[in-house]
């Protein structure tokens, strides 16, 4: 890139820079660019930047490749019901070990590796956290459904300029562990702390009106429109919780909820930053 395009860049992205300082953003952080070294690299290096023009960020991790990977060395079959993870004791405890530390303390490292400052923390921490065991159809073991949100651990730590790394473990009033849906941590996480912005960070461009036709995209959904679009069928399947976070957050108080492609690099910044965004944006009027 010549300087002329380096300044005409910095100058299109100045005035979202100055709309977000103060704001606080919750990033929902999973799929391919989880695994993926470059992406990796690539979201981090967008957090520290925001971080470092004086954007709050609140950064809510999955692990579910990691916790496969673990649950196999131990010889254990991960088992999976209406999309969601099957927890018994014994998967809680590889739950918790692998999410709350390795990946956490890991993503920890590398941000801070890209110049951020970041304090790893899960669900348990501070009550941030609380859930009952999930009612379902099926018997989920020791999945959780959030029932509060103690936002307070991570004001604190924004306000001495770190952002929180969330591992997706809660705690349950009957003194159990419980495993939540980092998705539906993100929105709830978002809407206590009135955020700005949440991004779930996804491997699809967005809500697609043909799945098999990427340049289908949805750009802007009201969420008064959700439901007409779950009769047409346009949102289905895997798509109809993450769609449901956001407009959850949006009507929580969430300015705006956004689905973008994490397999593109540096995604959040392009959200962010540029005139013409990515991805699918959540709103309400």
């Amino acid at each position: 890139m010549d300087n002329a395009k380096r300044a005409k860049v910095l100058i299109q992205a100045m005035p979202y820079i100055k709309k977000f300082v103060g704001e606080t953003i919750v990033v929902k952080y999973g799929g391919n660019a989880m695994i993926n070294e470059e992406l990796k690299a690539a979201v981090m290096s967008d957090l520290a930047l925001m971080q470092l023009v004086g954007i709050s960020v609140v950064l809510v991790h999955g692990g579910g490749p990691e916790i496969n990977a673990m649950l196999d060395a131990v010889g254990k079959e991960s088992v999976f019901k209406d999309g969601m993870r099957v927890t018994d004791q014994e998967t809680m405890d590889i739950v918790q070990m692998v999410l709350a530390g390795k990946v956490n303390k890991s993503l920890v490292q590398l941000f801070e590796r890209h110049g951020g400052k970041a304090l790893g923390m899960c669900g348990l921490d501070g009550r941030l956290l609380m859930a009952d065991k999930l009612a379902s159809a099926h018997d989920l073991g020791y999945v959780g459904e959030i029932r509060e949100v103690n936002p307070e651990p991570l004001r604190m730590a924004m306000k001495d300029g770190y952002i929180p790394i969330v591992a997706t473990v809660a705690g349950g009033y009957d003194g159990k562990v419980y495993n939540i849906n980092a998705d539906l941590a993100a929105a709830q996480i978002a809407a206590k702390l009135r955020a700005k912005k949440l991004i779930l960070m996804t491997d699809i461009r967005g809500l697609l009106r043909d799945v098999n036709d990427d340049s289908s995209l949805i750009p802007v959904v009201n969420v008064s429109e959700v439901p007409m679009l779950k009769r047409d069928g346009i949102i289905k399947g895997g798509m109809i919780p993450k769609i449901d976070c956001c407009v959850e957050a949006v009507r929580s108080g969430v300015n705006r909820a956004h689905i973008i492609d994490g397999r593109l690099e540096h995604s959040i910044i392009l959200e962010l930053f540029s005139d013409e965004g990515i991805g699918t944006m959540f709103y309400q009027l």
